[in-house]
């Protein structure tokens, strides 16, 4: 596991800035690559949601099934399993590299803004790598204390098959 140095969240004036954006999305893939899931959790805020539609085009997370809707607490709870001494699927801990691209702003306002993004995750375990690939939309909200991820929605290419629940069963 390598340590990642700490980037604060960058505060955004008057004009969007979309290296800033790109450089955000680019530590919190760090982070995940990193290992370092409780620094990652602390880039939500409070009331932040992760989601991964079941589904193309899904609407709601409320109306039908997703592979992962969880709040702040339920993915405390995610990490926490995930460290336990006897949770199989991280002994050996699979190794990652989450490549974000194609990072653009969608929406701006003085408190919120919506970054879309494309990723490209491939994680490697027990001599078996595989490769994942989606879209990304992060819903950033502006605080004292930089960036907090008010909703991150991960709309993978293969969610609605069979193999796309199978597939993402590395952390996140």
């Amino acid at each position: 596991m390598s340590d990642v140095t700490a980037m604060p969240a960058p505060m955004m004036g008057g004009g969007e800035d979309l290296a800033a954006v790109q450089a955000f999305l680019i530590h919190e893939a760090a982070l995940l690559d990193g290992q370092q899931f409780e620094r990652w959790l602390d880039l939500f805020a409070e009331d932040g949601r992760y989601w991964v539609p079941a589904s193309w085009d899904q609407v709601s997370p409320l109306e039908s099934v997703s592979i992962h809707y969880e709040d702040k607490a339920l993915l405390q709870v995610r990490i926490m399993r995930l460290r336990h001494p006897s949770t199989e699927n991280m002994h050996p801990a699979p190794r990652s590299m989450h490549a974000v691209s194609n990072v653009r702003i969608e929406t701006a306002d003085a408190t919120e803004l919506v970054a879309a993004s494309q990723l490209l995750m491939v994680d490697y375990r027990l001599e078996q790598q595989r490769i994942t690939a989606g879209h990304c939309r992060h819903r950033l909200r502006r605080t004292d204390q930089g960036w907090k991820i008010a909703e991150k929605r991960v709309d993978l290419l293969n969610c609605d098959s069979e193999r796309g629940f199978v597939r993402f069963t590395i952390p996140f």
